[in-house]
């Protein structure tokens, strides 16, 4: 796993970098995912917040209740409208950094695969992975 890594949007306004490992890389399936992504899930890297650097640009937020309870913020930049980072309340000091706007994401290992009960019939998932079918234990 390459560290540092860095990525941003797809127009460049938003450009971020990572000096440490992430704690983790899953799919998720939960609605929110799919409704932030227009896909039938979200492959995100928990980034520790010690370890993430904005390095230029504008994101704006958006704040949702999630289907866990907690609140989310999923951040994209003001410009191009590439979906960037998401801010989970039940874990303040991890920002999770979606796999889509990294400079090169052909490293990523996803480790698992969230709210698969929410997954709809014809989105592909790694069966291999664990899997956890609803609110996972944080």
């Amino acid at each position: 796993m390459p560290v540092p890594f860095s990525g941003g949007c797809r127009c460049g306004t938003v450009r971020y970098g990572c000096t440490t490992e992430p704690a983790m890389t899953v799919h998720c399936h939960c609605r929110d995912c799919q409704y932030a992504t227009g896909s039938g899930f979200a492959t995100v890297i928990a980034v520790p917040k010690d370890g993430f650097n904005m390095l230029k640009g504008e994101v704006k937020g958006y704040t949702v209740t999630a289907t866990s309870g907690g609140d989310v913020k999923r951040e994209f930049c003001v410009e191009c409208g590439s979906p960037l980072f998401s801010w989970v309340d039940a874990l303040p000091d991890v920002v999770f950094v979606k796999a889509g706007s990294l400079d090169d994401p052909s490293w990523l290992k996803p480790e698992m695969t969230l709210w698969t009960a929410s997954a709809p019939p014809w989105a592909a998932h790694a069966h291999e992975l664990p899997t956890v079918p609803g609110n996972p234990e944080l």
